[in-house]
């Protein structure tokens, strides 16, 4: 039975303010041909997972803190103890807008690289809005673009979802 234990890996860090560490595929030892798995850990304040979108269908489970979630759009405000089903082909993004640090879960399937990764690593991510991108939702978080991490800070005109 393998094991691996991840609290023991570091992860990458992502310009979104984000780091990501794989349970199951990526760098994790652990595969599966079925479905990848891993723990994002979002800075307080904007840290991200920037809008995007993929083939796969992916749920995400809050573990900790609070923050907002762009699906489609749709915005709400979600904390620890929620999950949010992400459909194939659908724009997203999660942001930490807590000055706490917000840890999720991810689950995709089927299995396969996501470009949003390497796009951001690239400073190439899609621009909410621009070409065949989608708008972000009204009021949500702006989308991180930078190759750069961001200041921690709240942008202006944000409001929290349903204020």
């Amino acid at each position: 039975m393998p094991l691996y234990d991840f609290a023991s890996v570091e992860g990458r860090l992502f310009p979104a303010r984000r780091r990501t560490s794989n349970l199951v595929n990526g760098s994790s030892p652990l595969t599966s041909g079925a479905f990848s798995m891993g723990i994002v850990a979002l800075e307080p304040l904007g840290g991200q997972v920037p809008w995007h979108d993929h083939i796969q269908e992916e749920i995400y489970v809050i573990l900790e803190g609070a923050g907002e979630v762009c699906v489609g759009d749709a915005r709400h405000a979600v904390r620890a103890g929620m999950t949010v089903q992400v459909p194939p082909n659908v724009f997203h993004q999660l942001t930490n807008t807590s000055d706490a640090p917000m840890r999720m879960l991810y689950c995709y399937a089927p299995v396969g690289e996501v470009a949003h990764w390497r796009q951001e690593l690239d400073g190439t991510l899609p621009v909410a809005g621009q070409g065949a991108t989608p708008p972000l939702p009204a009021g949500a978080w702006p989308q991180h673009t930078d190759v750069s991490p961001s200041p921690a800070r709240i942008p202006d005109g944000w409001t929290p979802p349903g204020e």
